[in-house]
């Protein structure tokens, strides 16, 4: 009769015969066999704008930066190389120079970047005059012990660092559409903080829909999130923010975990929106703690949304059924290379994506669609 074994008595069976291999492998002058995980296929994820612009070269961003990971480059640099392309592109007008200004016409910049397994991070708002704030917040993340410089301090510190300080960032494009706007505004401009942003927006509105402003563009910004051979993650997001905003206002893009947060054992997560409804529930973070839980990017990103909706009661940002009324989006890869772009409204717009198989640009999963 056979004897059964307990669990213990199982394991421990099972330990001393496993030991009695390796052993007698090693007499035999054979390396003990040593089971290795699988190498994650490495990956891009951006913004739709991550696969449009060039700036006159032959890549895009995703392809950029994903060339630059294959070949062995650390992946925060290899990411904010290409959203260099996007920053330094004057066509672009939701990023960097050229990027649409606020409502005093001056162009303000955004941008953090988090590295996974340095778990060092840096970011910068309400940056002037340099093209690249993407590269400043790294700087940060090097050269400093903290997380954000803002406003005039973020400019003496870049000028202090070498870069290139420029008295103003626009472009006969972005000065163009500024005095388009005002125009259409004034005298209301000031008189009431309300009337502000009714006709400011309103103004903003129909700019869009005469083809004047691409409304992704409206709210700015570019995220990208990678991921190499070795599972490591690192993630960017840059911005010249809501157009046409409040001087001084910073949104989602460079607060971790608001626009960007990165934990390089769990993913990274990103965002391109409306950064006041991001921010009210850090849902960057929210969406790497869901993927803690094992939850798959794209589950973890509806979670997110989910909570926006849930806590988007007043009025204003509501339509007539009674659903939030503007955009948001998120980007998000895991630790596995899985990877997820989720949108709140439905919308023809797409994202990028870079793998083995090339760059793309791919549907969103929309929450309300």
């Amino acid at each position: 009769m056979t004897k059964k074994l307990n669990r213990r008595q199982f394991v421990l069976t099972g330990a001393a015969a496993g030991l009695a291999a390796t052993t007698a492998r090693l007499a035999a002058g054979q390396a003990p066999t040593v089971y290795v995980p699988r190498a994650v296929k490495p990956v891009v994820i951006s913004s739709g704008n991550g696969h449009t612009r060039k700036n006159g070269g032959d890549k895009t961003c995703v392809e950029t930066a994903f060339e630059k990971i294959v070949a062995g480059e650390d992946v925060l640099d290899a990411l904010i190389a290409g959203v260099n392309i996007v920053e330094l592109d004057p066509k672009d007008t939701s990023v960097g120079y050229g990027g649409l200004p606020n409502a005093d016409g001056v162009v303000q910049l955004d941008s953090c970047c988090m590295h996974g397994p340095k778990k060092q991070a840096g970011g910068v708002a309400a940056l002037e005059g340099v093209r690249t704030p993407s590269r400043v917040a790294r700087a940060v993340m090097k050269q400093t012990d903290h997380h954000l410089l803002v406003g005039k301090g973020a400019q003496h510190f870049a000028r202090n660092m070498g870069f290139e300080v420029e008295d103003d960032l626009n472009t006969d494009r972005s000065r163009k559409l500024w005095l388009d706007w005002k125009r259409r505004i004034d005298p209301a401009h000031y008189l009431d903080p309300l009337k502000r942003e009714k006709y400011g927006y309103e103004a903003a509105q129909q700019m869009m829909r005469e083809g004047l402003i691409d409304p992704e563009h409206f709210w700015g910004t570019i995220n990208c999130n990678g991921i190499n051979a070795n599972a490591e993650l690192c993630g960017v997001t840059t911005t010249s923010g809501l157009a046409w905003k409040i001087p001084g206002r910073v949104g989602d893009s460079p607060i971790l975990g608001a626009g960007l947060y990165v934990d390089g054992e769990v993913g990274a997560a990103g965002s391109t929106g409306r950064g006041e409804a991001n921010l009210y529930g850090l849902c960057s973070f929210l969406i790497v703690e869901e993927m803690r839980r094992g939850k798959h990017p794209k589950d973890a990103g509806m979670e997110a949304l989910k909570r926006v909706r849930a806590n988007t009661i007043e009025k204003r940002l509501l339509n007539d059924q009674g659903e939030p009324s503007f955009g948001l989006n998120f980007y998000i890869v895991d630790k596995q290379g899985r990877y997820a772009g989720v949108s709140l409204q439905p919308t023809d717009a797409r994202y990028a994506v870079c793998t083995e198989d090339g760059p793309e640009h791919v549907a969103f999963d929309s929450l309300l669609g």
